[in-house]
C-alpha cells in the first residue's frame, strides 16, 4: 500500500493503482519493479505538507494494488483502461505508476483530458521502434491519436524524424534550460490535463533508477515545481520508468511527486474526469 493511502477504496478521492507493465524497455530493464519500489522508499515521508497545510491522510488516497501486467501490451494497456476507467467513474483521479511509459496511454484513454502534458527526456514520438508502435518510445505519438495537444517539459532527445514531428502545431516542446521561463508565465491550461513523469525527465543523478538516462536534465526541484503548478487542471497523474538499478533515489522521486501532486491539486479542488 502507498504510504497514506488509508482511504477506503468505494469513498476515496484519489486511487493508486500500479502498472508493472516491462514490456518495451530499450536499455535497462526492470520498470516491473517501479510501483513497489516507489510504494516503499515514500514510507519515511511526513505526513503534513505545510505549504498546503494538509495532512496526506486526510486525503482521500486509496490503493488498489497492481494490475498483474502480461506480454501483449496492446491487450494489457485495454485492460488497464478499464479499470482506470472504474477509478474515474467513481469520481475519483487515478494516480498511476508504472511501469513502462507505455501505460499513460491508458490513464490518459480512461480520464479523455484535452490535453497530454508530460515531463520527459525523450520526446517519444516515433511512429514505431523496431518494428513495435507500442514500443515506450512511441507513447507520446500514440496519446496524440486521443488528445488535441502535448506538451513535453523537459525533452532533450529525439531522432530526427521525431523533432519534426515535435514541429506540428499539437505539440509544444520546452527544452530544460527554458523549464523555468516557462513557469514563470504559467498561467494554467484551457482545459482538462493529463500529466505523466516519466522520471528519465530528471536528470541522471538525482533519479539514475531508470531505464534510459540522460544526461542534461532538470533538477527534482525543476520538477516538483512543475507537477505543483500543472496539478490543479488535471484529471489523472502518473510516475512512470522507475526502475530497480539505483538506491532508491528515482523511487523517492516519483513518490514524492505523487504526494506533491495530491496536496497541490487537493488545495485546488481540481477537476475531476467527466465532472
Amino acid at each position: 500500500m502507498f504510504p497514506g493511502a488509508r482511504a477506503e477504496r468505494d469513498a476515496a478521492d484519489y486511487v493508486v493503482v500500479g502498472a508493472p507493465l516491462d514490456v518495451s524497455t530499450t536499455f535497462q530493464p526492470g520498470t516491473r519493479f517501479g510501483p513497489d519500489r516507489i510504494r516503499r522508499f515514500s514510507e519515511a515521508y511526513d505526513d503534513y505538507d505545510r505549504r498546503t497545510d494538509q495532512s496526506f491522510t486526510d486525503l482521500g488516497v486509496a490503493d488498489a494494488g497492481d494490475v498483474r501486467a502480461w506480454d501483449d501490451a496492446v491487450e494489457y494497456l485495454s485492460f488497464l483502461e478499464g479499470e482506470l476507467g472504474d477509478v474515474v467513474r467513481d469520481d475519483a483521479v487515478p494516480l498511476l505508476l508504472g511501469g513502462e511509459h507505455t501505460v499513460s496511454y491508458a490513464g490518459v484513454a480512461a480520464t479523455d483530458p484535452d490535453l497530454f502534458v508530460c515531463l520527459d527526456a525523450h520526446l517519444d514520438l516515433r511512429a514505431e521502434y523496431d518494428g513495435n508502435e507500442w514500443s515506450h518510445a512511441c507513447v507520446t505519438r500514440r496519446i496524440l491519436d486521443v488528445v488535441d495537444e502535448a506538451v513535453i517539459l523537459g525533452a532533450r532527445t529525439g531522432s530526427r524524424e521525431e523533432w519534426e514531428r515535435a514541429d506540428e502545431p499539437d505539440v509544444t516542446v520546452v527544452e530544460p534550460e527554458e523549464v523555468g521561463e516557462w513557469l514563470e508565465g504559467f498561467d494554467g491550461f484551457d482545459g482538462e490535463v493529463y500529466l505523466s513523469v516519466d522520471v528519465d525527465g530528471a536528470d541522471p543523478s538525482v533519479a539514475p533508477g531508470t531505464g534510459t538516462m540522460e544526461p542534461f536534465g532538470l533538477s527534482s526541484t525543476e520538477v516538483r515545481d512543475v507537477v505543483r503548478a500543472v496539478a490543479p487542471s488535471c484529471v489523472g497523474f502518473d510516475a512512470v520508468e522507475v526502475n530497480d538499478r539505483d538506491d532508491g533515489q528515482a523511487a523517492a522521486l516519483g513518490g514524492k511527486l505523487l504526494r506533491e501532486f495530491v496536496y497541490a491539486h487537493a488545495a485546488s479542488d481540481g477537476p475531476i474526469a467527466g465532472d
